[in-house]
Formats: structure tokens, sequence, C-alpha cells
């Protein structure tokens, strides 16, 4: 290597060219600064250095005073680097190194830092409130690389400093689409998230978070019990102090008339000439115990496009409903989640075989089956689910582009202002909503240039992490939330979402469902 790049330099010398390519002057060309310069402009290079850094804090060994490019001592994989034992829950198959590829996915991350960027996209939200390293992609990245290369100590995925490392991470997986290497931080904070909870437990608030599907319906039975929280300052700083849940945060409102999902082929029945096309309705858990008027908007919309709708139901003997695991998997209880997962992918796996769409409304559980799924679920039907599950908006936008849409919708003359869930981004589902809601007739759409809405999912009724969710709101959502017309219709698929912006803003946001049926409303239908 250095034979070649002495070679490379004394060329360039010999043309009168420059050594420097787009990325400047690295450790890997500052010592070939001088030979190319000469030594009379090394010198002044050293002294304006020095006037603007004299403590030499800012970069140093770059330009001016460098090493040797090829000190090894200097490199990331230096000497003596390699990968700790690692035992990994999730599938990391596709990359290389120790934990069975967990390794390899770390070090996707090569120190590009697009994540730091503060406009455009939605990566990282964190840092964009907190502008500290460690809050950002690659300073996770490079954390979490030096704990299983055993450079920070044993068990340092379990250690106190890496859940502080990580605390900020919204698990957006922004950082999946726009870093250029594709570093799944999300992914990899629930492995960390594992890892501790192995070593030394869930909290009350872990709890309570991921176990949300298995008192479910418990609580629908007693909303009024479970809903004195948001009404009793004292009850509010007792959730605060025993399970962790911010005090000045309200909490999802239970409700005894929750979605049920009826006995299958109960939807759409009526005559046709034509054999109706099947799609499956996932009801999730938000959705079904908190605001069924979507999952019901859903159905209408989908039968009035002339689809028949399928009401999944366990098929295990349990009556408790279906669930996808994305609340067990946002604390790290990863075998909860895996066996949610199966449970569900029972039920599913006959309409699966046949090809027929499963759809669903949260874009952080629908698409969790096209990412986690396969990762904790090594099978044929895991990997046709992953391929056969959409969004609600997705699907249509899909039959609509086909020519197989035939919605009677009317008009709507009103503006709606649209936020993107942080998945919806991810998966590069925005085009879908923005189109489904153009096919209104009178509706102008403006989508907000917005990152992470702060809610994401647990982590704005969090205590030690609400002041952070707040700020993430008000860089770019809240405000434009606020300067909307009074008549706007506030358009977001998440559930945390519209969480954010009613408490954030004191308005009512829409799931793109609830806007269709209004639209069929309008017409009549």
């Amino acid at each position: 290597m250095r034979a070649i790049a002495e070679e490379a330099f004394a060329m360039v010398r010999e043309y009168k060219g420059s050594h420097s390519g787009e990325h400047g002057d690295g450790l890997v060309r500052s010592e070939f600064n001088e030979p190319i310069f000469g030594s009379r402009l090394a010198r002044a290079f050293e002294e304006v250095k020095d006037r603007f850094d004299p403590k030499g804090l800012y970069n140093p060994g770059k330009v001016v005073r460098p090493p040797k490019f090829d000190d090894r001592s200097l490199l990331r994989y230096a000497p003596g680097y390699h990968g700790e034992s690692v035992t990994t829950h999730l599938d990391w198959s596709a990359y290389t190194g120790s934990g069975n590829g967990f390794q390899g996915a770390i070090e996707m991350c090569n120190n590009n830092g697009a994540c730091r960027k503060l406009a455009g996209g939605a990566m990282c939200p964190s840092y964009r409130v907190t502008r500290d390293e460690r809050d950002v992609t690659r300073g996770r990245a490079n954390t979490l690389r030096l704990a299983v290369t055993g450079q920070l100590g044993p068990d340092a995925l379990a250690s106190d400093e890496m859940a502080e490392t990580l605390k900020l991470c919204v698990s957006c997986k922004a950082c999946r689409r726009e870093c250029p290497t594709g570093v799944d931080m999300a992914r990899m904070k629930i492995e960390v998230q594992a890892a501790r909870g192995f070593k030394h437990g869930f909290s009350i608030h872990d709890r309570l978070v991921g176990w949300l599907p298995r008192y479910a319906p418990f609580a629908a039975r007693h909303p009024w019990l479970f809903n004195m929280r948001d009404g009793s300052r004292l009850l509010r700083r007792l959730s605060e102090l025993v399970g962790g849940f911010a005090a000045r945060r309200s909490l999802p409102k239970w409700r005894a008339d929750i979605y049920r999902d009826r006995s299958d082929w109960a939807y759409n029945t009526a005559d046709s000439a034509e054999p109706m096309r099947e799609v499956v309705l996932f009801a999730d858990t938000f959705n079904r115990y908190f605001e069924r008027e979507n999952l019901d908007a859903a159905l209408r919309v989908l039968t009035a496009g002339g689809y028949r709708v399928h009401a999944v139901l366990p098929n295990d003997g349990d009556e408790r409903p279906l669930c996808c695991g994305r609340t067990f998997l946002a604390v790290g209880q990863i075998d909860q989640a895996r066996r949610e997962m199966e449970r569900t992918l029972a039920a599913l796996a006959p309409y699966v075989r046949r090809g027929v769409p499963v759809i669903g409304l949260e874009p952080s559980c629908l698409l969790g089956f096209r990412d986690e799924l396969p990762a904790l679920i090594k099978s044929e039907a895991a990997d046709a689910l992953a391929g056969q599950a959409m969004l609600l908006e997705d699907f249509l936008a899909r039959e609509h582009k086909q020519g197989r849409l035939n919605l009677p919708l009317g008009p709507l003359p009103k503006k709606a202002l649209l936020h993107g869930h942080c998945h919806q981004k991810a998966f590069d589902a925005m085009g879908a909503v923005e189109s489904v809601l153009k096919m209104i007739p009178g509706l102008s759409v403006e989508t907000v240039e917005s990152s992470c809405c702060g809610m994401a999912g647990s982590f704005g009724y969090a205590a030690d992490t609400i002041d952070v969710s707040l700020k993430m709101g008000e860089l770019s959502l809240l405000p434009a939330v606020r300067k909307a017309p009074e008549d706007a219709l506030i358009v977001a698929d998440g559930t945390s979402c519209r969480h954010q912006i009613h408490d954030g803003a004191d308005r009512d946001a829409l799931h793109v469902a609830r806007v269709l049926a209004m639209s069929l409303e309008a017409a009549g239908v």
C-alpha cells in the first residue's frame, strides 16, 4: 500500500496535479501535503492552524503535522481488533463477524456522518435537538462497535452507559433508509435492550409498555379504572414515580366499545357479477382498543371499493386478539414478541398461502411484518407474509395505479396537512398516502417537511425523555400544525403522531382511512 501510494503521489507531482479529492486531506492524504506543496507552504498551514486552534482540539493530525497514513495504531481496525463472543436474539446472518453477524451490521457504519444533517429527511431526530455526537447514529454505532470488540470492558452491551447511549434513539428507522450504508440502529437497539433485560431484568415501565396487548382485554372491561390516572394529580405523580410515565403527559383513553373482529367472511358478501377480491384487515392493538374509528373507516373504505374483507381470528383457542409484537420489541422482550408473531403468523398463514394481501393501519405494527418478522422467525411463511403485508394507503395506491380501484369519493373542499410516520418514510410509503389523499376531489394536500414527531411509541410518555420528545415536536411539526387553518384536516397515520399533535398543538389528527370515509359520506355512500 505504501509503495503504491508513494509512486502515485510522485506521478501527481510530476504532472503538477492535485492529490486531494472531494473528501479533502484526511489521515490518508495529509502526509503527502509537504512533498506536494513544499516546506514553506506546509509551515504556513501550521501557522494558520495554530492561530485558530492553539490547543489542537479540532481534527488533530489532519492537513498539518500528520502521522504516517499506514500507522496501524490509528486505524479503526487496529492490530488485535476482533469481535467478542456475543449471544444475539435476532437474525444477523446477512452480515459477518461475531454475534452471528451482529458485529458486521454495526460495522456498516463507515463514519460518513450523513446522520448529522439538521434539515431534510428524518434522521437523526434526537440529534437535531441535542446536537450531541452520542445521540447520532454514527456515535451510537461507534459505541456499539467498541462494545462488541471488547474495547469497553465485559458486558458492555448490557451496561448503564450503553443504555444511556441508546436512550434517545427513537427507533425511527430513518437511518435504515437515509444512511448511505443502511445502518439499522432501530434493530440494533432491540438487540441491546434484550441483552440488558436478560442481565438486569425489565423495569416496571418496560413491562407496562411491553405487555400492553396482554392486559388490554382486562383494561377494556374496566376502562374507568385505567382512565382514573389522568384525572388525578396524585395518580399522575404516582405513575411517574413507580412506572416512569411523565405526569404531564396524558395517556391513551381506554374504552369499552373496542373494535371486535367478527367471524370470517362477514364483510361485503354483496352479490357481484365478478369474483370479489379478497383482503385481510389486521386490527392492531392501538387502533383496536383506543381508536376503533380508524378500523371502522378502513372497513367501510375497503367494502365500498368492492373488496371482501377477512377478519382473522386466533386459531390457538385463546380469545385474546392477535398482535404483531411491536410493544415487546420496543422494550427488548424478544421472546415474547416472537410468541406474538408466531401466533399471528399461524392465523394468517392460510390467507398468505393464497396470496391474499394483509392490510394494516398502524405503520409501526404492519411494517414490523416486513422488517422484524423475518429476523425473528426463519420460515417460508414469514417471508411470504413480509411480502404481502401492506399499509392501507399502499394497497389503495397500488390498486388505483393498476386500474382496479373503484371508490365513489365525494368532494372535500379543504386543505389537508399531512405528517408522515417515521416508518412510512423509512419504507417509502409517503408517496402512496399522498396519492391516495389526492384522489379526493377538492382536497388540497400539503406534506409537512418534518422529522420524527417526537412521540415515537412509548418514548414520549417516559419521564426521562419527555423533554426531548416535546423539543422534537417543536422542530417543525407542531409549529406547522398551529399555523394550519382551523378547518384544515390534520392527517397522521401513526397513533403516537396523533397523540403528540393533540398534546402539543391542541388539534385532532385523522388517519387517512377516516378522511377517505368522510369523502365517501360526502358522495352519499
